[in-house]
């Protein structure tokens, strides 16, 4: 299960007027939890905001309120799988939280990698773990592209299948 959590270093009645704008300039609201980080204590512990940070968030200026986004994706385990980090100027990028949500999944309960720009439902590599019979134990047949001709990485060998769950 997925769940969504915000964070903001404004206090908590302040976070309706915040969603109605976003609602009026982007054509929907956020429908998640948004937690107010008015003592800065997680924006400073995530390194979002330089640990000097103090004082009153309603009297400091946007200049000073300018966070590092942050999206961080923590599993079951409790533990961070991911952290993407954009400057204020630059807009997050869903469909990529999203497909390493679902390549983070998928990999955490089956033997397997993505290659670059993978999507759910594409080919993914077999494990390097995984030895060959127990490759076809698990996947059956599978494509084996020819082998990385770097030096370092003469003794890997890629092994590709289409994953449907």
């Amino acid at each position: 299960m997925l769940k969504i959590i915000g964070l903001s270093v404004d206090p908590i009645d302040r976070h309706e007027g915040w969603a109605q704008d976003i609602e009026e300039t982007q054509g929907a609201a956020p429908n998640y939890p948004i937690i107010g980080d008015v003592d800065f204590s997680v924006s400073k512990a995530y390194g979002m905001l330089p640990a000097e940070t103090s004082g009153d968030p309603l009297e400091r200026t946007p200049a000073d309120n300018q966070t590092v986004r942050n999206v961080f994706v923590v599993g079951p385990d409790k533990k961070v799988k991911l952290i993407l980090v954009y400057p204020m100027t630059t807009g997050r990028n869903f469909d990529e939280v999203l497909r390493v949500i679902d390549s983070l999944q998928l990999t955490a309960t089956h033997k397997v990698s993505n290659p670059v720009n993978w999507k759910e439902g594409e080919e993914v590599i077999i494990a390097g773990s995984v030895s060959d019979d127990e490759a076809k134990e698990l996947f059956g047949d599978w494509q084996e592209p020819k082998p990385a001709s770097s030096p370092s990485r003469s003794d890997l060998t890629f092994q590709y299948f289409t994953f449907y769950s």
